[in-house]
């Protein structure tokens, strides 16, 4: 089953060599419906306009895109707060927010740093990130740590990073 990624648009493009142009949001959004293409997730980018924004929250498709400009008043965080509550455990989220990172964790839903995401946006559509058809993760260590007061085999990853490792194959 396909998850559905919430991304801070703007907090991914802090991560980028982008600024935050209407040229910027362009061309991310246009990796971003690629990486759909590619991947089959649904996509929603979250974009702030509480400062100059219109009086209620704009919504648009483009190519297969949501994207979501806050209401005026209301912060790009809160309305992705919102959709993680209304998604649940059904969704993951691209942020480096770490208020937004926990209330995704509390509702069960995955997080990505926006850093993670753009190597993997990255990564996926040109050939460095991958050797013989698997993907390399640059946060990995090739061999764990492990100290000597640990038991069984110390050439397996723990059970928690194995099976993030698993969640995050699917980006």
């Amino acid at each position: 089953m396909a998850t559905h990624l919430i991304i801070d648009g703007y907090n991914l493009l802090g991560v980028s060599v982008l600024s935050r142009s209407e040229m910027a949001r362009e061309s991310l959004l246009q990796d971003l419906a690629a990486y759909r293409h590619r991947k089959g997730h649904a996509l929603t980018v979250v974009f702030d306009g509480w400062q100059q924004g219109h009086p209620v929250e704009q919504r648009e498709h483009r190519a297969g895109v949501q994207v979501v400009y806050s209401r005026r008043g209301e912060s790009a965080d809160q309305v992705i707060q919102r959709l993680v509550r209304e998604y649940g455990s059904d969704c993951a989220v691209v942020s480096s927010d770490h208020e937004i990172m926990a209330t995704a964790k509390a509702h069960g839903a995955m997080t990505l740093t926006a850093a993670l995401f753009m190597g993997k946006l990255a990564g996926s559509s040109g050939s460095s990130g991958a050797v013989k058809g698997k993907e390399l993760d640059p946060g990995e260590d090739a061999a764990p740590r492990r100290g000597p007061e640990k038991k069984g085999n110390p050439r397996k990853l723990p059970k928690s990073q194995r099976q993030r490792n698993r969640q995050l194959k699917r980006f």
